[in-house]
């Protein structure tokens, strides 16, 4: 275990929903500028993801290799930042989480540099692993220091609003990553996050207060860290590779990667400071929130992954065409954000995830049947607006769930789960794309990620609420 020898001045526990009354109005000011920093963080995450999506064509073409086969740039990335947001939440409620946000910046940022100048792909996937490595430690912490700074019922709108800022990049995610790809290069698309990186140091250092958990353990379980990355990177590759290997290695590596994320939770049992308290999951509606999340992120970025591939690959548009298509499901999916942190403050937020879905799921049927690019686009918008709205209500409402005190670790748990599983669907779409004919494989894949969706999502609404 590693240790941190920090000090700091100890606070008595707020509990989630309790704000500093005689603060009254006076903390507002305070409170935007808060917000706002933290949304330059999401801003910057989401910018990188969405816009790198649309510049792999051009990537694999200069490195040599498929896009199928890049897409290790995608969910590597995802992966090393499922493995950095749970220790990463946690850290900040250890040692600040102002000050490790600061921190995952500068990881971020110059990992960044490193794959933009990248020569090979191995290279460029491990600069991009180690840049998934500080938005992991980035992303919870932006949203644990708003839930620390909003009292009560504003937390939700507050964390909406953060999704509504940050969501821009999905406006402009698409366009930079199509439009810098086809008049520059690719490499561009990650060195603009370098600038970026240091006017969101400037604004969380200058915006943000310093905040942590005074009641949790100095202690990083780093067993039990590596013992559930090893799971999920298992789970992985044996999904990436269940048409490379014969089936029984394949099944083999997953069965092992199963095992050890088993082995995890014992683990966290019994160790003197868990990376994750298992009592988060005795609440059975913060379990189905979260699952809900799950199946709606999934579906989100197989969403986006497929259809950049489909627009440039099948339909033969450029870059900056496909980034102006992917715009439709962006623009929706940043409308999400606020709309969903109003609308949950009157609807229960389980019911408000499992109708998202499934207005998702009608979009992305539209998608999956291609024909003419208007239907086309107008399904990409529904099926971006109701999944990115199932996405963010999971974190407004798991955020919500829990005393602020642990709103790292809470946030840490649940985009952890949100993005490991994303990382496997990615690699095992990628695959199932590669099966056959480009176009029946892309088809394939959306309308089994919208029929599974929905599904689930029924399943998921229908579990008994805590007694």
């Amino acid at each position: 275990m590693v240790r941190f020898g920090v000090s700091f001045r100890p606070r008595l526990p707020r509990p989630h929903g309790q704000g500093d009354a005689s603060a009254g109005d006076a903390d507002r000011p305070r409170r935007g500028l808060t917000l706002l920093a933290a949304a330059a963080c999401i801003f910057l995450v989401q910018l990188d993801f969405y816009a790198l999506n649309l510049a792999l064509p051009a990537m694999a073409a200069e490195l040599g290799t498929s896009i199928t086969d890049l897409h290790w740039v995608v969910s590597g990335y995802i992966l090393a930042q499922a493995a950095l947001l749970i220790p990463g939440g946690k850290l900040g409620d250890i040692i600040g989480r102002r000050r490790m946000l600061v921190v995952g910046l500068l990881i971020f940022g110059a990992a960044s540099l490193g794959a933009g100048l990248g020569s090979d792909p191995p290279i460029v996937i491990a600069f991009r692993a180690v840049q998934g490595m500080g938005s992991g430690i980035v992303y919870p912490l932006a949203f644990a220091v708003i839930t620390e700074a909003f009292p009560g019922k504003q937390t939700k709108r507050a964390i909406g609003n953060a999704y509504g800022i940050g969501a821009v990049a999905l406006a402009l995610g698409p366009l930079l990553g199509g439009g810098v790809t086809e008049l520059l290069s690719w490499r561009s698309v990650l060195l603009v996050n370098v600038p970026l990186c240091v006017v969101a140091i400037v604004a969380s250092v200058a915006w943000l207060p310093e905040s942590r958990d005074p009641t949790v353990s100095r202690a990083i379980d780093l067993a039990g860290l590596v013992v559930v990355v090893l799971g999920v990177l298992a789970v992985t590759v044996a999904a990436d590779r269940m048409n490379a290997w014969r089936p029984v290695v394949a099944a083999a590596l997953a069965a092992g990667g199963l095992v050890l994320l088993a082995a995890f939770v014992l683990r966290e049992r019994v160790a003197e400071s868990p990376l994750v308290r298992l009592d988060l999951f005795h609440n059975t509606k913060f379990v189905a929130v979260t699952l809900m999340g799950l199946v709606a992120n999934i579906a989100f970025v197989v969403t986006i992954f497929a259809t950049t591939i489909h627009l440039q690959q099948v339909r033969g548009y450029s870059p900056f065409v496909a980034g102006l298509a992917v715009l439709a499901a962006s623009i929706s999916g940043g409308i999400a954000g606020p709309f969903a942190g109003r609308l949950s403050q009157r609807v229960a937020v389980r019911r408000l995830i499992a109708t998202a879905t499934l207005v998702g799921a009608v979009g992305l049927v539209v998608v999956a049947f291609g024909g003419e690019i208007g239907p086309y686009l107008l399904g990409l918008a529904v099926a971006g607006f109701g999944y990115r709205t199932g996405l963010t209500l999971t974190n407004l409402g798991t955020q919500a769930m829990v005393p602020a005190e642990r709103a790292g670790e809470a946030s840490g748990t649940t985009l952890s789960i949100l993005s490991a599983g994303s990382g496997i669907a990615i690699a095992a779409a990628g695959t199932l794309i590669e099966q056959g004919d480009l176009a029946t494989g892309i088809m394939r894949v959306l309308l089994g990620v919208a029929a599974g969706s929905v599904v689930a999502s029924l399943l998921l609404v229908r579990i008994p609420r805590p007694a």
